[in-house]
């Protein structure tokens, strides 16, 4: 059981500082979210100054993702195919190809900085991104970048079921929904106040010295 709902968590860094074995998890910060596309996400440009803070505290330390739809709803299953046959102009076959890439701003800490490509919402399955931060001994996640109810929610949740630290800078996600975004934060706050940390990055930055 989560903690109980009545029981709000203090924003902020509550169990201390970063300590030397973190990474910074940036989600999905690409040119299909950022310009004008049918998943056109407006506030990525407002947060991105803060996204570009927390990559240049440690580039070498940041794991990009970016979401890789589709070729076409045809090449998958369940639900994913009724998905994409709802965004069929965001399929692969129709996107262009630049639109995959992370912000230029983003785009030129890369590397240092390490892309990780996802076909689904979370960063966690089908891929060896635990198995690598296991191998390099981190401990704790910050996790910024869009959108905080889809797949910065995914990133979350599978963090927290593996153990991490996870922290949420809450001034560096975003959403294309005011309701859902502020409903999140709720949620992390209320429930989940003994495994997630929310802080904003100025916070996250002066911790890292401590």
């Amino acid at each position: 059981m989560t903690d109980p709902i009545d029981l709000i968590a203090p924003q902020g860094l509550h169990f201390g500082s970063l300590g030397g074995n973190w990474v910074h998890l940036c989600i999905d910060m690409q040119r299909m979210f950022a310009e004008q596309t049918e998943w056109h996400a407006p506030w990525m440009q407002r947060v991105l100054p803060e996204v570009v803070r927390l990559v240049e505290l440690a580039p070498e330390r940041t794991v990009f993702t970016r979401f890789i739809p589709a070729r076409t709803a045809d090449d998958v299953g369940g639900t994913w195919r009724r998905y994409y046959q709802r965004w069929a102009s965001m399929t692969a076959e129709r996107l262009d190809p630049g639109l995959l890439e992370l912000i230029p701003a983003l785009a030129l800490h890369a590397p240092p900085a390490r892309v990780l490509d996802k076909p689904i919402y979370s960063p966690w399955l089908g891929s060896r991104l635990h198995a690598d931060l296991m191998a390099g001994g981190v401990d704790t996640v910050v996790i910024s970048g869009a959108e905080t109810e889809v797949c910065v929610m995914a990133a979350v949740i599978g963090a927290i079921d593996l153990g991490y630290r996870v922290i949420i800078a809450t001034d560096a996600i975003c959403s294309s929904a005011d309701s859902t975004h502020d409903a999140m934060h709720h949620i992390y706050d209320s429930r989940f106040g003994m495994q997630v940390e929310t802080a904003e990055v100025v916070e996250i930055v002066e911790a890292r010295g401590r």
